[in-house]
């Protein structure tokens, strides 16, 4: 008999929705370990640490004050130090997928940083936005483009982004052409590896073969998610469902296993998104229209991070947020490649 699937008659009130951190600065991608700390990236220049007990302790190489002390909206958020994707090496440092310097990092807990890699094929990477470390411990690498200001590269006709795959200390491309390539997720069986397209307003996954290499490539779910949908990041329930979020729109989806659309929760303001929404598919984004997005509970939303005990607390990072917000799931997420696994 199959079983029902428990999102699909679940909602969130916005008024039950509890908060973690305060005085955060861009806390665009978030790790859960098991006994409760999350580990959200800081645009301070590495990661801010919120204990069970609320108390933070930042971790940084050389600590930065651009993004806070930045006069305009976009120089704090296209220059600078900007850690963005987060993994947890095996033996639990912080692999950072830096947006800002345009570089695959290493840090320890101590904030002793080092840089992994910088250039591919004998060019710079472009910007690197998100890290996933594999069951075989290989690194999956995200690159959204290869222009150095990327809201010149928020586009309907440029598809400059690829899948790096970085193994044995080589980094190689092993997918191109997407539109802004964003965060990425192995479903249960690591077969097939999902791929975020922004710009796109996509999600395309590949099936990858035991030598990590591309076998199939597919649009999964809707071609388009629909208006304003600028998808950003992804996590997997253990039903196998795949939640996202829309960034300039402040959306959270989910993609049943069959592909359906729902929306879980919607915070943007109607109105800017769809200016947004009109300069993007002229080619025109400005910055005032862009920067006048994002509000609600989580502005410019941008992660989801399934932890907790049982693995139904779900986290959700955003750009422009302070502090982040989390819920109870109706189901639990898909464990982590952790560390010392």
């Amino acid at each position: 008999m199959k079983r029902a699937n428990p999102i699909l008659d679940f909602g969130i009130d916005r008024e039950a929705l509890q908060y973690a951190g305060h005085d955060l600065q861009r806390p665009e991608c978030i790790l859960a370990e098991r006994d409760g700390t999350l580990w959200a990236a800081d645009a301070r220049g590495g990661v801010m640490r919120i204990a069970r007990d609320g108390s933070q302790e930042i971790v940084t190489q050389r600590q930065s004050g651009h993004f806070g002390g930045a006069e305009s909206e976009a120089a704090r958020y296209l220059t600078g130090t900007l850690p963005n994707g987060l993994a947890f090496a095996r033996n639990g440092d912080f692999l950072i997928a830096n947006f800002g310097t345009d570089r695959l990092e290493l840090m320890t807990r101590a904030g002793e940083s080092k840089v992994l890699a910088d250039q591919i094929d004998g060019r710079e990477i472009g910007k690197v936005n998100f890290v996933l470390r594999d069951s075989k411990d290989r690194l999956w690498v995200t690159v959204s483009t290869r222009i150095r200001n990327w809201m010149h590269a928020l586009r309907t006709d440029l598809k400059d982004g690829y899948l790096a795959l970085y193994e044995n200390g080589v980094l190689r491309i092993v997918a191109e052409g997407f539109g802004f390539t964003n965060e990425v997720r192995f479903d249960a069986a690591e077969e097939w590896l999902y791929v975020v397209e922004t710009t796109g307003g996509c999600i395309t996954r590949l099936r990858i073969d035991q030598c990590g290499n591309v076998a199939e490539r597919e649009i999964f779910g809707p071609s388009n998610l629909g208006k304003g949908a600028w998808p950003d990041g992804i996590a997997f329930d253990s039903f196998g469902n795949l939640w996202g979020t829309m960034v300039y729109s402040d959306k959270l989806f989910v993609l049943t296993p069959e592909g359906d659309l729902r929306i879980l929760l919607d915070e943007g303001d109607p109105e800017k998104v769809d200016a947004l929404e009109q300069q993007f598919l002229l080619g025109a984004v400005t910055e005032d229209v862009l920067f006048a997005t994002g509000r609600g509970v989580a502005p410019w939303m941008a992660s989801v991070t399934f932890g907790g005990p049982d693995l139904r607390t779900a986290w959700i990072g955003s750009l422009k947020g302070k502090r982040i917000p989390f819920f109870r799931a109706p189901v639990a997420g898909l464990p982590m490649v952790h560390w010392n696994d």
